[in-house]
């Protein structure tokens, strides 16, 4: 058992996190106009994650990508959080993103909608929360019947990211009720243009963006637009989500970690009552707690990338990752948040944008309280 970082991976990680401490952070509190990233940092980033080989970060060699392992991946996940200059949801400076449901298309498909996307041509977003099926997808109501070489698309989605700007949806359906989660539903590509495809409202979040509402009525979908399989999926969506749950989890790292680097910094230098903050228990429990937890974070964060690697399954390891985690970095930004006190709460320190931006992790790609249900749902399994 060796618990240290591949060489290779150690300097990536150096790597990162010199150009997050040389690049990203001294510019972070003027990089982003809401939740957007402004055009000349986008350039200039952009182009230094190219020369750093980070470019195409998801995608593997074949089509061009750096074809870096889960575990690398992460790595590289956890230095960008160390900072807010980079927008906390939708594309980052590595390219566009590419869902891992893509590469289950077939030539022809890949041709139409995976290529275009690659070269950043075309916009995808993945459609498949409804009023009444977030955390429990197999509720969906949005329907999909065939006739013929079509499908009648009927339903609502909603808390779409990106849905107004994107070309494409990969849209989570409904094809046989009586399967569920367990075989009915489908996974169809619909052009955003199409009839019966209309944005009906946009949601201003605490986060900074504004996802979207999507209504289908009567939307004809050709068949040949089907990904993989009738049936497959919530199996295919599943894969790309278990992937998210493990980048929730390298966020909280890189999340935890800066802000206990900002809490040491600030309880050394500031001084109450003739003593350093960082001289008084109090503070020096709140820092030592963080550093606790975010050591047994990284360790279960890690240990999942390495066993997605391993090409194992690792749904419950993800799982785990994504609700200790989240939950972790979201008490490490409140204490720090506390031990830093009025000069937390202010816009000039990436604190507040932090406790927002944790908090929501609590509840989006699975609330807590779901992970906490499939999670005693193995251990129900695994101790008679």
């Amino acid at each position: 058992m060796d618990f240290n970082l591949p060489e290779e991976l150690q300097m990536l990680k150096q790597t990162v996190r010199r150009f997050v401490d040389q690049e990203l952070i001294p510019n972070e509190m003027q990089s982003c106009e809401g939740n957007e990233l402004k055009p000349e940092f986008r350039e200039r980033w952009e182009k230094k994650a190219q020369d750093m080989g980070l470019w195409l970060l998801d995608v593997p060699e074949e089509y061009g990508g750096a074809g870096l392992g889960v575990l690398a991946k992460l790595v590289v996940w956890e230095e960008f959080a160390r900072t807010v200059a980079l927008p906390s949801r939708g594309e980052g400076i590595t390219g566009p993103e590419i869902r891992p449901i893509l590469y289950a298309l077939n030539d022809e498909q890949k041709q139409r909608f995976f290529y275009p996307i690659l070269r950043g041509e075309k916009r995808l977003c993945f459609a498949q929360t409804e009023p009444d099926a977030g955390s429990d997808p197999g509720s969906m109501k949005t329907r999909a019947v065939r006739r013929g070489d079509t499908y009648i698309v009927n339903g609502v989605k909603r808390f779409i990211t990106a849905a107004d700007r994107s070309d494409f949806a990969q849209l989570m359906v409904l094809t046989d009720p009586a399967k569920g989660s367990h075989g009915g539903i489908s996974c169809l590509i619909v052009d955003m243009k199409s009839p019966g495809v209309s944005i009906t409202a946009k949601y201003k979040t605490i986060m900074g963006d504004e996802p979207c509402e999507i209504v289908f009525e009567d939307c004809k979908v050709p068949v040949a637009n089907l990904v993989g399989k009738e049936g497959e999926g919530f199996k295919l969506a599943q894969k790309w989500l278990g992937l998210g749950r493990l980048k929730h989890g390298a966020r909280g790292l890189g999340v935890a970690e800066r802000c206990i680097e900002l809490g040491t910094r600030y309880a050394k230098q500031r001084v109450t009552f003739g003593k350093p903050l960082s001289e008084r228990q109090a503070i020096q429990w709140k820092l030592a707690d963080s550093f606790v937890e975010l050591h047994a974070a990284r360790l279960m964060v890690y240990h999942a990338a390495w066993k997605y690697d391993q090409g194992e399954d690792v749904r419950n390891e993800a799982y785990m990752a994504k609700l200790y985690a989240d939950e972790m970095s979201f008490r490490v930004v409140d204490r720090v948040l506390q031990i830093h006190g009025g000069i937390g709460l202010t816009l000039d320190l990436p604190l507040a944008k932090w406790f927002v931006d944790q908090r929501s992790r609590l509840i989006t790609e699975g609330a807590v309280e779901v992970m906490r249900m499939v999670i005693a749902r193995h251990v129900l399994k695994q101790y008679n």
